[in-house]
């Protein structure tokens, strides 16, 4: 198993009884999205235990093999070859890490939803559909899904059914709105159940954005 990535952890309560683990993008840091959960509008009575890890530092090409965090490097701007699989692959080991832990710490993977922004949004959707075990949600903003036509090979069966939750911006110049549309479409010819929704926005998030994630998750942590 993948050594364990350090990161920021929130408690929304004593005794957290569900986990969600929540991916940066490119550049940022596991601080990136801490602001972001007393919006959600959680319910007081839910218990919930945020995650946000930090990827490792990595030289990405796109960006001169500037040394940033990342989970993965990226080659060029098209989506072909945007993602460096390996990199992928090692980051999905290292998400698989951390959900191992929290079930080390009583929660079930069905308690456990994975979430990701951008870079990190590739990650929880490549990790979630592959995990072995049932998960509670995959959320992914601004994002798009790799090695798709693998997808029916590699899927795990526990999570044929696992609620998407997918957001994009109808302006964004960096994960084009077209790569969020496709990825969704071919999740849903796969048989996989979305919930898609789509903002006036860029390469970012929107407060009916947060509102509209926060809605999703007071109903798939709820069940």
């Amino acid at each position: 198993m993948a050594e364990l990535i350090p990161g920021v952890e929130l408690n929304t309560g004593p005794n957290p009884t569900l986990s969600i683990i929540w991916l940066h993008g490119l550049g940022a840091d596991g601080n990136d999205f801490v602001p972001i959960v007393p919006e959600l509008g959680l319910p007081p009575k839910l218990a919930v235990r945020f995650v946000f890890p930090h990827a490792p530092v990595r030289r990405v090409t796109i960006n001169n093999g500037m040394a940033m965090r990342a989970w993965y490097d990226i080659a060029a701007a098209d989506l072909s070859s945007r993602a460096d699989i390996d990199g992928v692959l090692e980051s999905q080991a290292q998400l698989e890490a951390l959900i191992a832990r929290e079930n080390e710490r009583g929660i079930a993977s069905s308690r456990i939803v994975l979430a990701g922004f951008s870079q990190g949004g590739v990650v929880a959707l490549h990790t979630g559909l592959r995990h072995p075990a049932r998960l509670a949600g995959i959320a992914a903003l601004s994002t798009y899904l790799v090695l798709a036509d693998r997808l029916t090979q590699d899927a795990s069966s526990a999570n044929k059914e696992v609620p998407i939750f997918m957001a994009h911006g109808t302006a964004d110049p960096v994960v084009r709105f077209e790569w969020g549309e496709a990825s969704r479409r071919a999740l849903e010819a796969a048989g996989y159940r979305v919930e898609w929704h789509t903002y006036r926005m860029e390469h970012s998030v929107c407060l009916e954005e947060i509102a509209d994630l926060g809605a999703w998750l007071r109903q798939v942590l709820a069940s």
